[in-house]
């Protein structure tokens, strides 16, 4: 029997901490109010074996308004199977490593922009930067030059389903100021998508994710639609936009919170690099650096924890949960449990170097920072890479100080820094890099 109050309190003291713990306390089925969890990794097995079992629509209806109606991240069925198949090509590695060069351009201008000795909001930052790298991938360099004022007008619609998405119905319906201010960003931002789409089946040589989609062909010859296209577009977008910004924030706040770390991590890339960009075919080279970034998912992943809805009723673990309801499954309470990763709470870059001892290759559900199935998040490998890309030019480029007390976890998905990661900024030598006790 669930200890109801005791369940929500611990969430709201200690968050997805409070989460793992329930899951310790009730195993891998429980109920809290109107919520089922199913926790642990034969729990996610079950759910990605099983997408037959649930709706993504009812799920992530909150978001539409910022990303649409046909986005991958609201379609179920066959029409999501139809839209993964073809955008999913676009992302291959091939092309992604073709992107390499574009993203490394935008993390030095990013860097350029601060000043030796600057005091910043590095969360703020990465998510400028990242915003930037995303929109260029995506839409080529005539829209990444205008990435700053593109993302702009989106984030307001971004924001308002993050921050209040118990609400997006009240809003819509009162028209509030905030609502108004969502759809004359989102309508602006569509106008320029499809203006996009529009050269580009006029012949336009642009290069990005968007060109590929709008000349994406499937077997039978079927194509996307422009309002798919455009949507998927917004998909990517928004999932950029703070997912991914946020990784990179607990990248720096987990290398500086374990400097021999930052100084592994440096060597590694003076070795390979030197100070010229990664290209494709250094990525497998840089094997601490892929550690540093997949260690940093594994405790503070994008996805902390993810809903679904199931459409008919279905039996787990001997439980019974109905239809209609709210499931929740955890990559964060999966990514903490001792018996797949020995010593869960510590920063371990070296579990993820097969040459190592303690390296360990985990299956796909146990392992789950961008999703799993069939709804694993197709942009995956991008994101990675402007993550690596981003983290090779700091490495090589800059020190770093942040300000004690800084990176205090939110109890949201994503986990961000309360209160941003302060710190200052130094070109490579000027500043000493802070240390500080070990602790994700």
């Amino acid at each position: 029997m669930v200890n109801q109050l005791a369940a929500v309190t611990r969430f709201l003291r200690h968050g997805f901490d409070g989460m793992l713990t329930n899951y310790r306390q009730y195993g891998p089925v429980f109920s809290i109010g109107p919520y089922t969890y199913l926790m642990g990794p034969d729990a996610n097995k079950f759910v990605f074996a099983n997408p037959q079992l649930f709706s993504w629509s009812k799920a992530f209806s909150f978001l539409k308004p910022a990303v649409g109606e046909t986005s991958m991240i609201v379609s179920d069925g066959a029409e999501h199977k139809r839209r993964r198949g073809l955008v999913q090509p676009a992302f291959h590695h091939r092309h992604v490593n073709g992107y390499l060069a574009a993203l490394a351009k935008d993390a030095d201008a990013l860097i350029d922009s601060w000043q030796d000795g600057q005091r910043i909001d590095f969360d703020q930052e990465f998510q400028r930067g990242l915003r930037r790298m995303s929109v260029r991938s995506l839409f080529g360099d005539r829209i990444g030059e205008q990435a700053d004022h593109f993302g702009d007008q989106l984030e307001a619609a971004i924001s308002l389903v993050e921050e209040q998405p118990l609400f997006i119905g009240a809003h819509r319906i009162l028209r509030t100021p905030a609502w108004r201010r969502a759809q004359a960003g989102k309508q602006a931002v569509d106008e320029q998508i499809m203006a996009e789409i529009a050269r580009v089946r006029a012949g336009s040589a642009d290069s990005g994710v968007l060109a590929k989609m709008t000349t994406a062909r499937d077997d039978d010859g079927a194509v996307l639609s422009d309002i798919e296209i455009r949507d998927q577009a917004l998909g990517l977008i928004a999932a950029g936009f703070s997912a991914v910004s946020s990784a990179m924030t607990w990248i720096v706040h987990l290398l500086t919170d374990n400097a021999r770390e930052w100084d592994l991590a440096r060597a590694e890339v003076t070795r390979v690099l030197g100070d010229r960009p990664a290209t494709g075919e250094d990525l497998h080279k840089l094997v601490r650096v892929h550690g540093v970034v997949q260690e940093t998912l594994r405790l503070r992943p994008p996805t902390a924890v993810s809903v679904r809805v199931p459409v008919e009723d279905f039996t787990y673990a001997g439980k019974r949960i109905r239809a209609g309801r709210k499931v929740f499954y955890s990559p964060y309470v999966t990514h903490r449990l001792a018996e797949i990763w020995p010593e869960p709470e510590r920063f371990m870059p070296e579990r993820w170097d097969p040459a190592h001892p303690a390296y360990r290759k985990p299956g796909p559900h146990e392992f789950l920072p961008f999703g799993g199935g069939p709804h694993r998040c197709v942009g995956s490998t991008l994101a990675i890479s402007e993550l690596t890309v981003l983290l090779t030019r700091l490495l090589a480029r800059v020190e770093l100080d942040l300000e004690p007390g800084s990176a205090v976890p939110t109890k949201a998905v994503p986990i961000r820094p309360r209160d941003g990661l302060r710190g200052r900024v130094g070109r490579a030598g000027h500043l000493r890099l802070a240390t500080r006790p070990t602790s994700p």
